[in-house]
């Protein structure tokens, strides 16, 4: 009975050692690299942007710079108003562009609304601005 105790023990332990063991390099190297929600935001928008500046002013306008979010509004239609602040350097002209976001309907609140589309992003409102 011993005997038996002992070699199931042994074939425990025999199961539950690893038989390879694999050392973890330590990286000294530190990414310091901070996102903001502002950042993400400008990715996602800034080819419909491009798209529009560059159709506005030509190639001139594909050196453009984020100036900053005016505001964000939230719809009744489950989706949001976003006003963005552009600066042009080469013609010296700002621009406010308007989109409007649709998410992605995944949640339960738009699944209430019977929500069926992907990410839909258009432009609304475009005006010339002073600076």
């Amino acid at each position: 009975m011993v005997k038996q105790y002992l070699i199931f023990l042994g074939f425990i332990i025999f199961a539950f050692t690893p038989l390879q063991t694999v050392n973890a390099e330590s990286i000294s190297i530190v990414q310091e690299h901070y996102v903001t929600t502002e950042d993400i935001v400008r990715d996602i928008l800034s080819p419909i942007i491009d798209k529009r500046l560059i159709k506005e002013y030509g190639l001139d306008a594909s050196t453009w710079v984020w100036e900053r979010i005016d505001r964000i509004t939230y719809n009744d239609n489950y989706s949001y108003d976003v006003a963005v602040r552009v600066h042009i350097p080469s013609n010296d002209k700002y621009n406010l562009v308007k989109l409007r976001i649709f998410p992605f309907c995944d949640s339960e609140k738009s699944k209430e609304l019977k929500c069926n589309q992907g990410l839909n992003i258009e432009i609304v409102e475009y005006k010339h601005i002073s600076p």
